[in-house]
């Protein structure tokens, strides 16, 4: 009986040491407050954080109906709910890294006329500003503005605000990779020669928008009176990509040789994107 359970024990360590430890940031994404009363601004925001889920590179928390959420934990202690299988954990909620906020300037909705006054359809446009906050510090980046085309026509006006977020898509994804830029280690050493490394193996792929010909510098990462000291020691570029977490990735001649050595001695080293 004894080996029985010391097999079920191992059995259930071993699954927990394989289960995947989703280490992207946590981002959270405030309601965007705005100049002027409009039944359509959270329409705004709930793109925002539907582009920032799209982009695959953060686990994204929706803070848009925080004060709901709490009313709804806070219900769940009751007695009602006491012995209701379907009660949510309480204290599980995620804790957001940083926090993207954002102010609507404007947000106006055109109604297009018929020749007899009935409405046709719908345009709109959207200007917004965005900034970064970091949590643990407080401190945030700069306002940002954003000013999107002047939608086509649509059936609602709800439509109409939506594609004028759209043209917004590529510039807002380019925000958030400066803002946000990618950091990964390096976990193998695929190819070396001569104590040189030429092809190593990096924690980021699909899953944080890396792709082919996409650099990465590389630091040593050194400790001095408690605070981290980067040095750069060169450059990674991405070859092949390995599944969704991983990425093949040729060193330049520079950083070959460090790398090899560092990796070997357990020293830290971070990769970070270079944002082009």
């Amino acid at each position: 009986m004894r080996k029985i359970l010391s097999f079920v024990v191992m059995l259930v360590c071993g699954l927990v040491g394989y289960a995947q430890v989703d280490t992207r940031p946590v981002v959270g994404v405030a309601q965007f407050s705005c100049e002027q009363q409009s039944p359509y601004a959270g329409l705004v925001t709930e793109k925002v954080v539907e582009m920032l889920t799209n982009t695959r590179r953060f686990r994204v928390v929706d803070r848009t109906s925080i004060d709901k959420i709490h009313d709804e934990l806070e219900l769940q202690k009751s007695e009602v709910f006491l012995d209701s299988e379907n009660r949510v954990e309480q204290d599980v909620a995620i804790a957001a890294e940083k926090m993207i906020t954002g102010h609507i300037v404007k947000i106006p909705v055109y109604r297009v006329k018929n020749s007899d006054g009935s409405t046709r359809g719908y345009r709109a446009s959207v200007a917004f500003q965005m900034k970064v906050v970091d949590v643990a510090t407080g401190l945030s980046t700069e306002a940002t503005s954003f000013q999107g085309k002047a939608s086509q026509e649509n059936l609602s006006p709800e439509s109409a605000v939506t594609q004028a977020m759209a043209s917004m898509q590529d510039e807002i994804y380019q925000y958030f990779r400066v803002n946000f830029p990618v950091t990964a280690k390096i976990t193998r050493i695929l190819s070396e020669k001569k104590g040189v490394a030429k092809y190593v193996l990096l924690s980021a792929g699909q899953k944080q928008g890396i792709h082919v010909g996409d650099k990465f510098t590389v630091e040593n990462i050194e400790m001095i009176d408690g605070q981290s000291y980067p040095s750069l020691m060169g450059e990674l570029t991405v070859k092949k990509l390995a599944g969704d977490s991983f990425a093949e990735c040729e060193a330049d001649k520079k950083s070959g040789f460090g790398i090899a050595e560092k990796f070997k001695s357990g020293a830290k080293m971070e990769c970070k994107l270079i944002v082009k």
